[in-house]
């Protein structure tokens, strides 16, 4: 699954690990007296509304930064371990990252917007307002330049993941094929080579894009949320906590995501057992096509019932599993509400800095609650990665894994 398009080398992934640590170490410790080097300055300023959020010196410095590092990675590896997909695989990777990255910062720069559009929104209501349309429909014509921003990167994106993606499945079916002979006996090895690579790939363009966005809504939203929770002193139940905000949101996502994962633990299994069952059946359907002696009433008897029994503890399992997942969602619609009851009662934040809070939490809950969202996406990757893996066995000319062998 993943040999057939990164570089084959037991080096590689902890390789991507060291050296993204050693860059982001470089960047938080060094980036000052780099960009002095540059007469850039790196000064703490005002967030900068509008396009000019993505012009200011940290981001002119950034932009350099990572385009030397992704070439020096890059470059190492092309002339160690030389491989077909390596384009695809290590620079398409990396302009993933960097354009989900941005994509996070065109968040920021619409939460930095909203403070002096909706405290003018509330001045203008007030009796004595001094705030002009213009005022309004200037902060609008900012929202409108970052919002096509959005859409621009938005499309690009998800065009380039879709090639990406695609030459993921072409690489791991070149691969499978390649070695049919030594897993054409695994049941339902052309589902395997032909469907489950399709979702795979399928699954991937969406469930792996989320987690990139997700990791990068945290290292961008999390320093705001620490600097929001200068306006909340206190939390309802637990009163003075360091970084409330912060706080809060780290232990509310937590523990959903470990309630998720708790509940949801049987599924994967039984999703693996889904596929079995119904490449079984389909598998007598298709014989019975050019054997009249296949494909007979009580055989297919047989067989359905095993995908009807199946089906029906999937559905007993999802049904719990549907109860505690929408029980947690709808209580985190007013958590953050129910966090801030204090401060809005006291009057301590104005209406765009509360709608600065509700989005930057929003932004870093939804983030820590990947699982939590992911879940059912999650389990039927699972399932796929199971089935995978047998050929990976049967390759390697190992015992198959033991799910394999339990009976449907």
């Amino acid at each position: 699954m993943f040999k057939s398009f990164f570089p084959d080398s037991r080096w590689f992934w902890p390789s991507v690990i060291i050296w993204t640590s050693i860059c982001c170490g470089v960047w938080y410790a060094f980036s000052p007296a780099m960009g002095a080097a540059f007469g850039l300055s790196m000064a703490e300023q005002a967030p900068v509304i509008g396009l000019g959020h993505f012009i200011t010196n940290p981001f002119k410095l950034f932009y350099g930064y990572y385009a030397l590092s992704v070439a020096l990675f890059a470059g190492f590896w092309f002339t160690v371990k030389p491989s077909r997909w390596q384009w695809w695989s290590i620079v398409g990777s990396a302009f993933i990252l960097f354009s989900t990255y941005y994509s996070v910062q065109v968040s920021v720069a619409i939460n930095n917007w909203r403070r002096p559009f909706f405290d003018a929104v509330q001045a203008a209501l007030s009796p004595n307002s001094k705030v002009s349309t213009a005022e309004l429909y200037a902060l609008m014509v900012q929202f409108a330049e970052i919002a096509f921003v959005a859409i621009f990167i938005y499309v690009v994106t998800r065009f380039f993941v879709s090639h990406y993606i695609f030459r993921w499945r072409t690489a791991m079916n070149d691969f499978y094929t390649s070695q049919w002979p030594q897993v054409r006996r695994i049941e339902g090895a052309s589902q395997r080579v032909q469907e489950d690579t399709m979702r795979f790939a399928t699954i991937m363009e969406g469930l792996g894009v989320s987690m990139v966005d997700a990791i990068m809504t945290l290292f961008a939203f999390l320093p705001v949320l620490w600097s929001l929770s200068s306006y909340v002193s206190e939390l309802p139940v637990f009163g003075v906590v360091p970084a409330p905000l912060f706080t809060s949101a780290i232990a509310w996502s937590v523990f959903g995501t470990l309630l998720l994962a708790a509940v949801g633990i049987k599924l994967p299994g039984l999703e693996f057992r889904n596929q079995r069952v119904e490449a079984a059946y389909r598998k007598e359907l298709v014989y019975g096509e050019d054997n009249m002696g296949r494909a007979q009433p009580e055989t297919l008897k047989s067989l359905f019932m095993d995908v009807r029994k199946n089906y029906f503890r999937l559905y007993f399992h999802y049904m719990y599993f549907n109860v505690a997942r929408s029980l947690y969602l709808q209580a985190d619609n007013i958590f953050a509400y129910l966090i801030l009851v204090p401060t809005i009662a006291a009057g301590k934040i104005t209406f765009g800095i509360l709608q600065q809070i509700l989005t930057a939490f929003s932004q870093v809950s939804s983030s820590f609650q990947y699982l939590v969202n992911s879940w059912t996406t999650i389990v039927e990757l699972l399932s796929v990665y199971k089935r995978l893996t047998a050929f990976e066995a049967a390759i390697k000319h190992e015992a198959l894994p033991e799910i394999e062998h339990h009976p449907l």
